[in-house]
This record gives structure tokens, sequence and C-alpha cells, in this order.
């Protein structure tokens, strides 16, 4: 899902997560209503950073995902066969997304991109059906943008998950989308990426005239949109291309 900020994409996983309630319309999620198969969706808000003084270690933010809304400690592996497969898989999350380097260190120690694979960990340690993944890429530098895209289609393709991916730069993940959503005025366009990052399709979309323009290495610049998904934008005040 692509867009300028405030033109509806993270609402729209508010919706598919029940949390938001539709003002017009219906919408099916799984099978059902919003909310009613929320066991079946993971999910990775917008970025979330650790304060460097953070102690608790990369396998046991994994594990809150298996078990972070019960009330007191899990008990031992030795102890329970329960444990022992909630170990089992946490290991298994850990390595598919790379991080059995690092994930028994505190994850306030570990970079940008390393805490990344470890919240996506955390996402798909219960096994969803359904993952949303709200601007995973933000505030990663390009060489982690496009490891984090490459991770994300192989969770596609090992964990049999389908992917809901906000972003706000579609370049790194150009080559490995199936489908494209672009929300603008108020309304939005969807097919394959290349029937929608063109010029006409957006520019009836904003009523305002968008060039598409590719450079020699297959990179898009939109041209004329009050925010170009080819540049990546801080929230906070400047923009880096």
């Amino acid at each position: 899902m692509l867009g300028s900020n405030g033109a509806g994409k993270s609402t729209l996983l508010d919706v598919v997560l029940g949390l938001l309630p539709l003002s017009g319309g219906t919408a099916t999620v799984l099978g059902g209503h919003p909310g009613a198969g929320r066991a079946g969706i993971g999910y990775l808000p917008q970025r979330r950073t650790f304060d460097s003084g953070t102690r608790i270690r990369g396998r046991e933010v994994v594990r809150l995902g298996l078990d972070g809304s019960r009330w007191g400690l899990p008990l031992p592996a030795a102890l329970s066969s329960s444990a022992r497969a909630a170990r089992s898989r946490v290991d298994e999350m850990i390595e598919l997304v790379g991080a059995e380097r690092y994930a028994s260190r505190p994850i306030g120690e570990l970079s940008g991109g390393e805490q990344q694979r470890l919240l996506i960990a955390q996402a798909l340690v219960r096994g969803p059906r359904l993952l949303l993944l709200d601007e995973p890429l933000d505030s990663l530098d390009l060489s982690n943008q496009g490891a984090v895209a490459a991770l994300v289609q192989r969770i596609c393709e090992c964990e049999g998950v389908t992917v809901l991916m906000v972003a706000h730069d579609v370049n790194p993940i150009l080559a490995y989308l199936d489908r494209v959503v672009y929300f603008a005025a108020g309304a939005a366009v969807e097919g394959t990426p290349r029937e929608v990052i063109q010029g006409p399709t957006l520019s009836r979309l904003y009523g305002a005239p968008v060039e598409v323009l590719e450079a020699s290495d297959g990179r898009l610049v939109v041209v004329g949109t009050p925010e170009p998904p080819a540049h990546h934008h801080d929230r906070h005040g400047g923009a880096r291309g």
C-alpha cells in the first residue's frame, strides 16, 4: 500500500484488525468480519525504537509474540512440553529471519535492521495467515531496506503467509511486489506495480498531471505528487532521496 501521509494506509490496517469501524461499505478479513479472525493476523506497527539501555534479549522479544499477554513467567522448558514447543517455535522464527547471530544480545544494543528482523519474527511466531507490516522499512538505510524486503518475500514463500505492507518508498520493494494499492485524494487504485505506478493512472487518481520516470537501474521517480513514493520522507522533517 502506497500513498502520501494521511491518505489512509494505516487506517485501512486498523480496519483489517477490527480496531476501527467502517463509515460505509463492507470488509471481509480471512473470510469473516474484521476482528473476528485477529488470532490469524500478525501485526508489526510503525517503527518502534528501543533505548540503547534496553536489556531484554532479542529472543525474549520474539517470545513475547507467543505469551506476552499472559500473566506470570513461562515455565522452564525442562518442566513443560508446551514451553519446549514455544522455545522451538521461537528458535525457528529467529532462524527464518536470519537473526541467530545476535538474538541472545540485548535488543537495545542492536542496529535498526537487526531489531526489525526480530520484530518481524515476533509478529510471525503465532503462525498467522495474514501479516500486516506498517512501514517496516522506515528509518532503515538502503542496504537494510533491501534486505528486509527480500526477507518478507522469503516469509511469503516459506510460511505461506499473505503480507500486506504499508510503504512510503516503492523502490526497495518493487521487485518483490505482486500487487499495489495506491491511495490519494480520498480514492485508491489497485493492480500490478507497472499498471498502477504510471503517469496516466496516477494523474487520474490525483486529478492533476503526474509523470513517472524510470532510471537506468529500474528505480521509479514520480513527479508531480505531494510526496513522491520514490523518495523516503522523514516524518520529523527533511527527506532522503
